[in-house]
């Protein structure tokens, strides 16, 4: 890959910011991170990133107005949530990607990727399923809730939901029986 992929961190926690940093391939570059999101709109004209992975705990309230202004100033960036800690379900939603400091080594690199390739204003957007998306649909298809899903597959519920709402996005299948028989017919049961 020719082309690094830029990560702007926000958080204050050290061991975090340098965890993150040391686990992260030679595919990316993190630029300078922040402690807080407080001067964000104006450094992101500046730092260019193409992946903000912030704490969603450090943002303004109302958190989803500033989420939206960031994501108006930058379209193409995705935008990543790092979660270790209870953050209200709704301004997760708010997110592109949720990235739960439990995941594994070898799925953290991944998840930013496929942020990166659903984020923005694709208009060649990708409607195919990743496997992780494949094996979260079998789960749907065969009955589980998210939460059961989460331990089957040793992720977060969070990144479940996650994989959740690009299925549906991807598929545009918004009912359980509806995606158990888009599983069938894709050979995934």
């Amino acid at each position: 890959m020719s082309h690094k992929i830029n990560i702007l961190l926000v958080e204050p926690s050290d061991i975090v910011r340098e965890g993150l940093s040391a686990l992260l391939d030679d595919s990316f570059a993190m630029l300078a991170p922040l402690r807080d999101a407080n001067d964000l709109v104006q450094r992101l004209p500046v730092l260019q990133p193409d992946i903000l992975i912030v704490n969603p705990t450090l943002l303004v309230p109302p958190a989803q107005m500033q989420l939206s202004a960031i994501q108006q100033q930058r379209p193409s960036m995705s935008v990543v949530a790092l979660v270790y800690q209870y953050v209200d379900p709704a301004l997760l939603q708010a997110f592109k990607t949720v990235l739960d400091i439990r995941e594994p080594r070898n799925r953290i690199a991944q998840l930013l990727r496929d942020s990166l390739q659903s984020g923005g204003d694709s208009s060649e957007e990708s409607y195919e399923l990743t496997d992780r998306e494949s094996e979260v649909l079998l789960a749907v298809a065969q009955g589980l809730a998210s939460k059961e899903i989460a331990d089957k597959l040793c992720i977060s519920i969070h990144t479940v939901n996650t994989h959740r709402k690009n299925i549906t996005r991807k598929t545009g299948i918004k009912s359980v029986a509806g995606l158990a028989l888009y599983a069938k017919l894709h050979n995934l049961v």
